[in-house]
């Protein structure tokens, strides 16, 4: 299946996208995410996004609508390619969606559809269509140091030699998306103007959970 390599820039993306609200989901540009999708409305998206562009939109509810039928989504959510795609013997889609850029939401629309749709736009953020934009100004030391900590604190398991060959960007972008922060930390990490202002924000968030010494207990591989 092609990447998004057609994606040249914010005019290229479709204006509008289905939407995917999940918590403490974060997609970044040329990041990998795996998805295990089950309900009908999202089997639903899937079976739309497959026979179209293949391109749908991950974004946070806003916590402080949690539990409505249709939450208030936050502003700002990453659009993803899905470049893999699998059906299970259950009916599930296991897909996995790569990161083309981030987008403002602008309207959502009225749809019979199960799932919601978004007019969205990406004008803000023509730096995600330049790959390792940036990387000359993360501070790659804070940012191993922070992980070389935390992996202490918390008795965690990660591949070190995959780390040290991963390029800043991909660094940075992939300890963001998985790590175990909250909701509004995650959006934090995925608003940041440029690459080295999220991998600040990264460093700070872990130091913060280091200091409560309560570490949520996860894997990073």
């Amino acid at each position: 299946m092609s990447t998004h390599a057609s994606y040249k820039g914010p005019a290229d993306c479709p204006a509008v996208i289905p939407v995917f609200p999940l918590s403490g989901a974060l997609l970044l540009p040329r990041g990998q995410m795996p998805l295990n999708i089950f309900e009908p409305r999202y089997l639903a998206m899937i079976d739309d996004a497959m026979r179209t562009d293949r391109v749908i939109g991950m974004i946070q509810p806003d916590p402080e609508g949690a539990g409505a039928a249709n939450p208030k989504l936050y502003r700002v959510g990453c659009a993803g390619r899905i470049t893999q795609y699998a059906e299970t013997g259950d009916g599930r889609y296991l897909i996995s969606l790569t990161g083309i850029s981030r987008f403002r939401v602008e309207s959502e629309l009225a749809s019979a559809s199960l799932y919601r749709r978004c007019h969205v736009s990406y004008d803000a953020f023509a730096v995600d269509f330049a790959p390792r934009a940036g990387e000359e100004h993360v501070d790659r030391a804070g940012v191993l140091k922070a992980l070389r900590d935390f992996v202490e604190s918390n008795d965690l398991k990660v591949d070190w030699a995959g780390i040290d060959e991963a390029p800043d960007e991909a660094l940075v972008n992939a300890l963001c998306m998985m790590s175990p922060f909250g909701v509004r930390e995650k959006q934090a990490m995925l608003e940041a103007p440029d690459l080295k202002t999220r991998a600040e924000i990264l460093i700070a968030v872990t130091q913060m959970e280091l200091v409560r010494g309560a570490g949520p207990e996860s894997t990073m591989q």
